[in-house]
């Protein structure tokens, strides 16, 4: 028969007789009851209000996420989110599926943890833990794709002059709109490389506040769904 802790309704583990406390909360699972105490055995009634003791020390509270494990599994996963966004920008067949992995990504890393780490506890704190982390490493490795993609273009391909049109058609439109002339100096800046890399470096931080905000909800989701309840 499976035993649960009483505190975080973790499995036991069977017949180890190593340790009275439950290896994932330390919380104890051996109680005294007071009518039982002795004067032989030194034991005193305590008060009313006193809580009951094994009477040794409790170990050390575990860590709640084993991070050795998380960060693999949400390498793995952005790596492979990354290797489909690239694929994406060759193969439109390949969008939908990029997006569709990128959304569940922190769902993925969770199932993946568990299954390394099945007795580990996981709660939708745990959960949005995880899945902040998911959002940094899928934000990294995206960001290395497109950078790493544009410098190819830009520098090697020399295909960027579709890109290079069609800021110059939206700064000529804003300027065509615009009631007050626009100074000679602001034009300037704003078709100058430096600005231009503002603000794609602007639009890759916001994207990436976005995809840590959706990865945490979404692991939180998760951990909330994989919660394990204790016995009543």
């Amino acid at each position: 028969m499976i035993e649960h802790c009483h505190r975080c309704g973790g499995e036991l583990p069977k017949g180890s007789g190593e340790t009275p406390f439950c290896p994932h909360c330390g919380a104890p699972q051996l109680f005294l009851a007071l009518e039982n105490q002795s004067a032989e055995t030194g034991g005193e009634p305590a008060g009313e209000g006193a809580p009951a003791t094994t009477g040794r020390t409790p170990p050390p509270r575990p860590q709640q996420v084993d991070w050795k494990t998380a960060i693999r599994c949400a390498v793995l996963v952005a790596g492979i989110g990354s290797v489909l966004a690239l694929g994406a920008l060759k193969v439109d067949l390949l969008s939908p599926v990029s997006l569709l992995w990128i959304m569940s990504a922190s769902l993925i890393t969770l199932g993946l943890y568990q299954k390394r780490r099945p007795s580990a506890w996981i709660d939708a704190r745990v959960g949005a833990r995880i899945g902040v982390l998911v959002g940094l490493c899928l934000a990294l490795g995206l960001g290395t794709v497109f950078a790493g993609c544009g410098v190819v273009a830009r520098f090697w391909l020399h295909s960027m002059g579709s890109f290079d049109s069609a800021m110059a058609a939206q700064l000529a439109e804003a300027e065509r709109r615009s009631a007050t002339p626009v100074p000679p100096e602001m034009v300037g800046f704003v078709s100058s490389p430096q600005f231009r890399a503002g603000m794609m470096l602007g639009a890759f931080g916001f994207g990436s506040a976005c995809l840590l905000v959706l990865s945490m909800l979404g692991g939180a989701f998760g951990g909330l769904l994989r919660t394990r309840r204790g016995p009543a």
